[in-house]
């Protein structure tokens, strides 16, 4: 009967300490995942900031300043424009315009 008594104790003592491990790897990965939902919530705010930023970043009026200021871009006209024939590769000239005379006035003879 001791024997048997002995061995209980021993199941029950091992079961305790499996028990107290178990507690103690639950309460450690607890307290991971609380850190890594703390470092998630943190990354999401800073994506949700820097979507905004890039946002700002990208309005047409900005775009439109830093191509004047910083690569000296100008908007295009018809006086600056070349065209190109996609057959041959050659340069089309542009039929000029005729010069603009003075308006005239209703009922004025020319």
């Amino acid at each position: 009967m001791t024997r048997l008594n002995l061995v209980l104790l021993l199941a029950v003592m091992a079961s305790a300490m499996y028990l107290v491990r178990t507690q103690y790897e639950s309460r450690n990965l607890t307290v991971q995942m609380d850190r890594e939902n703390r470092l998630a919530r943190r990354l999401d705010v800073e994506f949700d900031r820097l979507q905004v930023e890039r946002r700002a970043q990208a309005t047409p009026l900005r775009v439109e300043k830093l191509a004047k200021d910083q690569l000296q871009m100008r908007t295009t006209t018809p006086a600056i424009t070349q065209y190109i024939s996609a057959s041959t590769g050659t340069l089309i000239p542009m039929p000029v315009a005729p010069a603009a005379s003075a308006p005239q006035r209703p009922g004025a003879r020319p």
